[in-house]
């Protein structure tokens, strides 16, 4: 194994990640914190239920962004694009890695988000070691290349 592989998985191992769940489905919710416990990482979650609180928690947090939101389209309130239009306009917010974590998979949607900034896109998995996987890539991929959004084609996260 090389010196650079083992220092990752150490560097990984090793990482505190603060993580932010927006998604108005308590279900999806329950599942996600579900398998993040599960997985070989040390993370704190936090969740919002809808776009407004979303922006309202972001808006007022005083100390740092979280390592990466994980935003549900389709939310009550505020939509998840609409969240990601002002979080990419606001100078205190536009850094943080978003990643969309949705049930639907509309190509013209996916453009747009691609467009507009976030760094991911996941469609929800219905399979529980599927969650756990996606779950695990995105925050590996957001680790290894420090929140570059990827090409077009490798913007869909699969599980």
């Amino acid at each position: 194994m090389s010196v650079v592989i083992i220092l990752y998985i150490w560097r990984m191992s090793n990482a505190h990640y603060y993580l932010l769940l927006a998604d108005d489905d308590t279900d999806d919710c329950c599942f996600f914190e579900d398998a993040l416990h599960e997985l070989p990482i040390s993370a704190t979650l936090s969740t919002v239920n809808h776009g407004v609180q979303l922006m309202q928690y972001l808006n007022t947090l005083t100390g740092s962004l979280p390592d990466l939101l994980f935003l549900d389209l389709n939310m009550t309130l505020k939509s998840g694009i609409e969240c990601l239009l002002e979080i990419k306009q606001d100078e205190k917010l536009k850094h943080l890695p978003v990643i969309i974590f949705s049930t639907s998979l509309n190509n013209e949607v996916v453009d747009l988000l691609y467009q507009k900034g976030a760094l991911y896109y996941i469609r929800k998995p219905g399979e529980y070691n599927k969650l756990k996987k996606v779950i695990l890539d995105a925050v590996t991929l957001v680790t290894k290349n420090n929140t570059t959004q990827p090409a077009r084609d490798q913007f869909i996260l699969q599980p």
